[in-house]
């Protein structure tokens, strides 16, 4: 059955939809929810590319049944009473956004013709309902934006598919535009520098800056991923702007999962290098991440830290995500209007009087 998204709405001003979309958390840090969060993520084929008859076999013979109870500790430690970390702040950072354009709409003496709303791609909020909130919300435009900075046939593209699914479910499809990518916008690199300078101004700046972005197994890079290119851009630009040589920063990649070679240098094993060869004091940010959540909070504030004066060092930093700074909220509502530019939508209260009795006197006649 298609979705109708109360269709069309005649006497109701059109609306601009803003979907921000990331990865997804479990809906809480017990194993029963972790298991299910683990399921839907690693069951998406753009995350695992193997056979998915032999990865199926692994996951629920050897994955599920075991990861879920040594997760529920370090989800644990990273909880807030408002929930998930990256939710939460996936939802403050919405509110913000939301904000931003309605007060600049009221500066500019217009109607507020933009509408936000929030989904991950996994778990809740979920992308079916976020898209059809919009849909409600008369929003006939939607702009879709992955907090990913870096784009990956694993994260960005995962929500394309998403998204193309639900809609083939509707009879109306809006018009849509996708971001896969912003690693390169001046804005977003204007708004990491601000926040390692504004630490550094509370802390003393360690001997080097060492840039952790998520790892993708080696084969994602030669199958034609321009995610590794991406993020040494954005290592490379971040170092720039703060006038860092090459001496004084390291880009490397964290999080890698199983057997297979996955993206070089690995975060721990040159963390506890450098400390091996005598650097004292390290300071590490994750660019690649929108939001401080269990892969920044816990295995970069907390595991490699371990590891790093475990091998002999004596300061390690981490410096925290963008999260919903005002920095990061300035970059992202600049990277959305530069994106809907010479999108109109029917507000002028005339035109909908007339355009609802159209309709009216249409339906009438059926």
């Amino acid at each position: 059955m298609k979705f109708h998204a109360e269709a069309f709405k005649h006497d109701q001003a059109e609306k601009i939809g803003i979907l921000l979309v990331n990865l997804g958390s479990p809906d809480a840090p017990d194993a029963r929810s972790i298991r299910r969060f683990l399921r839907e993520f690693l069951s998406d084929q753009r995350v695992i590319e193997i056979p998915r008859i032999l990865w199926l076999l692994i996951l629920n013979l050897f994955i599920l049944p075991f990861r879920p109870r040594k997760l529920v500790p370090l989800y644990q430690s990273i909880w807030t009473k408002d929930g998930s970390p990256l939710v939460s702040i996936a939802e403050k950072q919405k509110v913000k956004l939301a904000a931003f354009f309605k007060e600049k709409r009221n500066k500019e003496k217009k109607s507020n013709d933009v509408s936000f709303a929030l989904a991950m791609r996994y778990g809740k909020p979920d992308i079916r309902t976020a898209l059809r909130q919009l849909a409600k919300d008369n929003a006939h435009k939607i702009l879709i934006l992955p907090t990913y900075a870096q784009y990956s046939g694993t994260t960005t593209a995962s929500i394309f598919d998403a998204i193309s699914n639900e809609l083939q479910q509707w009879r109306w499809i809006p018009e849509l535009r996708f971001i896969n990518n912003y690693h390169d916008q001046v804005e977003h690199i204007q708004a990491l520098a601000d926040s390692v300078q504004s630490y550094w101004q509370q802390h003393k700046q360690g001997q080097k800056l060492l840039m952790s972005f998520h790892g993708l197994p080696q084969r994602n890079l030669r199958l034609g991923d321009p995610y590794y290119c991406q993020c040494h851009k954005t290592a490379r630009l971040l170092a720039n702007k703060l006038g860092l040589n090459d001496d004084q920063w390291l880009i490397t990649f964290q999080s890698r999962f199983g057997k297979a070679e996955w993206l070089k240098p690995y975060t721990s094993t040159s963390l506890a290098s450098l400390a091996k060869e005598g650097l004292e004091s390290v300071d590490v940010i994750c660019p690649g991440f929108a939001i401080d959540c269990l892969e920044t909070l816990e295995e970069i504030a907390v595991e490699n830290r371990d590891v790093f004066l475990g091998a002999g060092g004596k300061n390690y930093q981490y410096i925290p995500a963008l999260n919903d700074s005002d920095v990061n909220i300035q970059a992202m509502a600049s990277l959305i209007e530069q994106h809907i530019q010479g999108w109109q939508v029917e507000s002028d209260s005339v035109e909908l009087e007339k355009r609802e009795k159209r309709h009216s006197g249409l339906s009438s006649k059926n």
